[in-house]
């Protein structure tokens, strides 16, 4: 199974995120910053996972602008979409990333294999939550057992 995972990261934890889901999966699995994706190398994957830190209830600039300039997958690509987020309660009435993402993702195409998920930060800037690691190492297991 070829897997492409996508992310931003300001404070470093939603890249360990998404480095611990590549970690997890087995095949040809890439990780890569925003910055150094295009959207032809999506030509050829099974499976799409995108991430990004919830930043006032969206994803980054970068990532937004990414998954808008996605073709339309017209049914033929599975994805999934995880951000990283403060769990202070005021927060929740603006939203998360992954929601956005996902939602972007679907009216594009994208098949979504699982629902959009969060990771939880301790403050602003994290560190990530005791055990994080080891829930998105699951989640992503998950996501590739869904693809076999």
């Amino acid at each position: 199974m070829k897997v492409f995972v996508v992310y931003d990261s300001i404070h470093g934890n939603t890249e360990k995120i998404a480095r611990a889901v590549g970690a997890a999966i087995t095949g040809d699995v890439q990780v890569v910053r925003v910055e150094q994706a295009r959207p032809s190398d999506l030509n050829s994957v099974d499976l799409l996972i995108i991430g990004s830190p919830t930043q006032g209830g969206r994803p980054t600039q970068a990532i937004r602008d990414f998954v808008n300039s996605l073709p339309a997958s017209a049914g033929r690509g599975s994805a999934a979409a995880f951000d990283t987020r403060f769990s202070a309660r005021w927060v929740r009435v603006f939203g998360y990333a992954a929601d956005r993402i996902a939602a972007t993702l679907k009216g594009k195409g994208w098949t979504a294999v699982a629902r959009a998920e969060g990771f939880f930060v301790t403050g602003k800037e994290g560190p990530l939550q005791e055990g994080e690691l080891e829930r998105a190492a699951r989640w992503a297991k998950t996501l590739s057992e869904s693809r076999a």
